[in-house]
């Protein structure tokens, strides 16, 4: 049987051998073929690699259990890797931003609302100031577009031109097609590189590796982790950046990573406008400015419920924002010092959609919340859930704000 084979072997190599010219021209073509056997090989392992994560999150979801159903963190993170983008990049999970502490204001007073807006049109919460922005269909939902090409300006279309609080917070997603965060800048009333503004809190500037408070000359570098995902090599990836001032003191985020803390700030905010470069086409979404600060160790000893506006689903579902893990970190720690609280955990919707649906999402996204604290170390006891769905509106339902401010988390003491 060994000589069949090799006389076989051997023959093919005569035949193949006696189409080239040379023996160097078979040698050439042969350590090809070879290479890509190699890489094909390699290919097929990542891909069974990335299969068996997926039956992982596919096998999650098909048991009926949330997102946060394991007790073992490595299997979020393998998850989450498996998710990750086409580009590599990895998707933020509650453990990665298990130590953010970033809590948006107590009241929205302006939210993007963009899924019933045309695709290629100007969005109309918006007035543009210059350059091309519209909106377009990315991810499988509208956001917004600053095209390629001059300076994009724009802000939040309100009812008057000077809106802003001494205390607030803002929060976006923003990604663009060359880099994972560049070419921004966020104002307060002028323009960051622009002189004068007297009297006007001074804006912030992104690039891919630092940010910087100008006109106070502050700049917050970086970590590594992050360094690396807002590089070349991840574009189209997207961030979430988060800012909370009050008066002279101010914080940036960016993901899960705090990267400036000052308490020098000078000026008044008048509104917040967004400057983009247009070295390369941008995308926004998920804009929400919200004026004042929760002091929850105050609420908790003067009044009998803590509302929170920074616990956050994704899109009809009780699947926790990693980034509610800010306003998750603060009850937690409330609860550690204080072993004698005890919590029911309302979870309330706006009236879009159906009522008994609401209901039930709102018990679920109750539900999921309890599940985390418990997760942290909480006893359980401790907590109850209720949904009070749409039942319990504390704003109007006819705006994007209203809403937003409608859906909430409240944690009444018991």
């Amino acid at each position: 049987m060994k000589k069949i084979c090799f006389l076989t072997v051997a023959t093919m190599l005569g035949i193949i051998l006696s189409t080239y010219s040379s023996r160097a021209q078979f040698m050439k073509r042969l350590g090809q073929t070879i290479k890509n056997k190699v890489e094909n090989r390699a290919d097929t392992r990542t891909g069974e690699a990335t299969d068996k994560a997926m039956d992982k999150v596919e096998n999650g979801i098909k048991g009926g259990g949330n997102h946060n159903s394991s007790n073992n963190p490595n299997d979020e993170a393998q998850a989450s890797a498996a998710t990750g983008n086409n580009n590599g990049s990895v998707q933020p999970t509650l453990t990665t931003y298990k130590n953010y502490d970033f809590v948006p204001g107590d009241t929205v007073i302006f939210a993007s609302n963009l899924s019933d807006e045309q695709t290629g049109e100007i969005p109309s919460q918006f007035t543009l100031i210059e350059g091309q922005m519209d909106v377009q269909d990315v991810d499988g939902e509208h956001v917004i577009r600053t095209v390629k090409g001059a300076t994009i300006t724009f802000t939040p279309r309100m009812s008057t031109a000077n809106y802003m609080p001494d205390q607030f917070t803002v929060e976006f997603d923003i990604k663009n097609q060359a880099w994972g965060l560049n070419h921004f800048n966020i104002d307060f009333g002028h323009r960051v590189y622009y002189s004068g503004g007297e009297g006007i809190l001074p804006g912030i500037r992104f690039t891919d590796e630092d940010v910087t408070w100008s006109d106070i000359k502050v700049t917050g570098p970086f970590p590594e982790p992050l360094k690396k995902m807002t590089g070349s090599e991840h574009p189209m990836t997207w961030h979430h950046v988060a800012i909370a001032i009050n008066k002279n003191q101010g914080k940036v985020y960016i993901d899960e990573y705090r990267v400036i803390n000052v308490n020098n700030l000078s000026g008044k905010p008048n509104n917040v406008t967004f400057n983009i470069n247009g070295y390369e086409d941008s995308y926004i979404k998920n804009i929400r400015i919200a004026a004042g600060g929760i002091d929850i160790y105050k609420k908790v000893t003067t009044e009998s419920r803590i509302i929170m506006h920074g616990i956050l689903f994704d899109i009809d579902k009780a699947t926790l924002k990693p980034e509610s893990m800010g306003s998750i970190n603060q009850i937690f720690n409330l609860m550690q010092k204080d072993p004698s609280l005890k919590f029911e955990i309302g979870g309330h919707t706006d009236n879009t959609g159906n009522a008994d649906h609401n209901l039930t999402l709102s018990q679920q996204r109750a539900d999921a919340v309890k599940e985390q604290l418990v997760k942290m170390g909480i006893d359980a006891s401790r907590l109850t859930t209720k949904g009070y769905g749409d039942t319990k509106p504390i704003d109007t339902n006819d705006t994007p704000e209203g809403r937003a401010n409608n859906r909430r988390v409240e944690f009444i003491k018991m």
